[in-house]
């Protein structure tokens, strides 16, 4: 009950106190390794999983849940094998196939990522996650089409889904379809009005469609959100530097690079900078 409440120090409080009063409480350790997980304790996390496979070898979903917390840390082999581990125990789990995917995918093998995205949806045709998953593998791989017509299938079946609308709101953005974009990243704005990644993507489509003013707007809204938003910074300033206005994009470009100095195009927004400045005589 504290766990679903949101009261994690509790919840870890009293699922120890089970486990004082039980120490071979396997379900006290998964529920108490799934606070832990959420609370950001990876390392405890994983101990507390570690035991109840210890205590019961043959629990799926602790295979399943120790694999979550490899991925969340990077280990991404660790979190292969217990997803794998999971699957061999119940064939049927949909989830440990959806999650198998995303780490393989991570780990730059698309093509066992496609598989098991589409195995968990051949066993779960109502998972929305499968979807939204596979999606990203196509937008990824540059299947466009393929990845619209999968978060569109994730939106009708979790109509709140709001990284399923950015997910599709990006591939309509790539495929030309500002509009269709704007539209998207409208309604993630309406389900989440404090999203900062929503108002950065629709403040892109925006610019790409001519609309600067809407667009500078925008990317004031996502830093009022999350003031260290290098990437907003670095799209203000381009949107500013295209509406003339050189002295805020130089500021912004500037801040983009305080935020990121070791950013991948560091070299060319430094001759940017020094291209504006010249064009305003400094």
């Amino acid at each position: 009950a504290y766990s679903a409440s949101g009261n994690l120090k509790k919840a870890i409080a009293d699922y120890t106190q089970a486990i004082q009063l039980k120490p071979d409480y396997a379900e006290a350790y998964g529920n108490r390794g799934i606070a832990y997980k959420i609370s950001g304790n990876l390392k405890q996390a994983i101990a507390d999983y570690n035991k109840v496979i210890e205590l019961k070898p043959n629990e799926a979903g602790a295979y399943y849940n120790r694999g979550n917390a490899y991925s969340a840390s990077g280990d991404l082999e660790k979190a292969i094998a217990d997803f794998t581990q999971a699957i061999q125990l119940k064939p049927d789990y949909a989830e440990a196939y959806t999650n198998r995917g995303i780490a393989y995918s991570a780990s730059g093998d698309l093509k066992k990522a496609f598989a098991d995205y589409t195995q968990a949806i051949q066993l779960k045709p109502d998972l929305a996650n499968a979807y939204y998953n596979r999606g990203n593998g196509y937008s990824a791989s540059g299947g466009l089409e393929k990845a619209i017509a999968d978060y569109t299938q994730a939106i009708q079946l979790k109509l709140d889904f709001a990284e399923a609308y950015i997910g599709r709101g990006n591939a309509y953005s790539a495929s030309g379809d500002l509009e269709k974009a704007i539209a998207d990243y409208t309604q993630v704005i309406e389900l989440k009005p404090n999203y900062a990644v929503a108002y950065n993507d629709r403040g892109i489509a925006y610019a790409e469609a001519g609309g600067l003013e809407k667009a500078i707007a925008d990317f004031n809204k996502a830093i009022q959100l999350q003031p260290d938003n290098a990437i907003a910074y670095y799209n203000r300033g381009l949107a500013y530097k295209d509406s003339g206005d050189l002295e805020k994009a130089i500021a912004d470009y500037e801040r983009y690079l305080e935020l990121v100095p070791n950013a991948s195009n560091q070299e060319e927004t430094l001759k940017l900078i020094d291209q504006l400045k010249k064009q305003l005589g400094q």
